[in-house]
């Protein structure tokens, strides 16, 4: 196998719409033909792509029993954006940014997690600095569970440099910390936001702190005094998703 998996629907469509010249093969379960496996056929036939039937227990073997819904692209790998990579799609976003920032992440498995639920939460971008953090190995791309490949990653030179860039962008850094000043859900998360979650034992740095426009805090109720960072930035991603989703239900017209 030449490239790397992405399996389910919603990921297997995402990266047909994204990044069609990539896809090296497309398999569905042979004797699948509901609606949505239907559609899917047809937007493959689109993009110029012919899928290939196989046996559920093949996609189970080639997935290591993932939930893959009948469905699996071998993709070619993507390399991370650049700086001004990042900045483009940013400024090109029709509606409010959602990126989530690492601050020198150095588990692979905790960047994987990390961009399977920015995937699932539909962030914007994922953003971490080239040195001393994890990039994208074959471990991080396993453990993402074919979000390597459909959430933009960026590995930028100077995170400090980066998130001032995206702030004269307009859009609002908040950083994640024990004390921070604002409850996680008493904060304003509907707008261009970017989310910065420090690295494994060490937090924030005290530059990418001062770059922040104000720090969350998660509620703890319990003894323990902090969270593994996939599970602090899916819990703060999700809390974005949800004001996001009441806010775009408020502003649609009764019926």
């Amino acid at each position: 196998m030449s490239g790397s998996l992405v399996f389910g629907l919603h990921a297997v469509r995402a990266v047909l719409a994204r990044r069609p010249r990539d896809v090296l093969r497309l398999a569905i379960v042979a004797g699948r033909d509901d609606a949505r496996v239907r559609e899917l056929r047809g937007f493959a036939a689109e993009q110029g792509i012919a899928p290939v039937a196989a046996s559920a227990e093949a996609l189970d073997r080639e997935t290591g029993g993932a939930v893959h819904q009948g469905v699996v692209a071998e993709v070619r790998p993507s390399a991370p954006l650049d700086e001004n990579s990042l900045l483009d799609l940013l400024t090109g976003l029709t509606g409010p940014a959602l990126v989530l920032v690492l601050d020198g992440v150095s588990d692979p498995h905790n960047l994987g997690a990390c961009l399977r639920t920015a995937d699932a939460a539909g962030a914007t971008a994922v953003v971490a600095p080239r040195d001393r953090a994890a990039g994208l190995t074959p471990v991080v791309r396993k453990v993402a569970a074919g979000a390597a490949e459909t959430v933009p990653f960026a590995q930028v030179t100077n995170l400090a440099r980066s998130l001032r860039d995206m702030q004269s962008a307009g859009i609002w850094i908040a950083g994640t910390a024990e004390d921070g000043d604002r409850e996680l859900f008493a904060a304003d998360l509907t707008g261009p936001l970017a989310l910065v979650m420090g690295s494994e034992g060490r937090g924030l740095r005290r530059l990418t702190r001062e770059c922040c426009d104000f720090t969350l805090r998660l509620p703890m109720q319990g003894t323990v005094g902090s969270l593994n960072v996939s599970v602090a930035a899916g819990i703060t991603l999700y809390e974005a998703l949800r004001q996001r989703r009441v806010k775009l239900a408020e502003s649609q017209p009764v019926r």
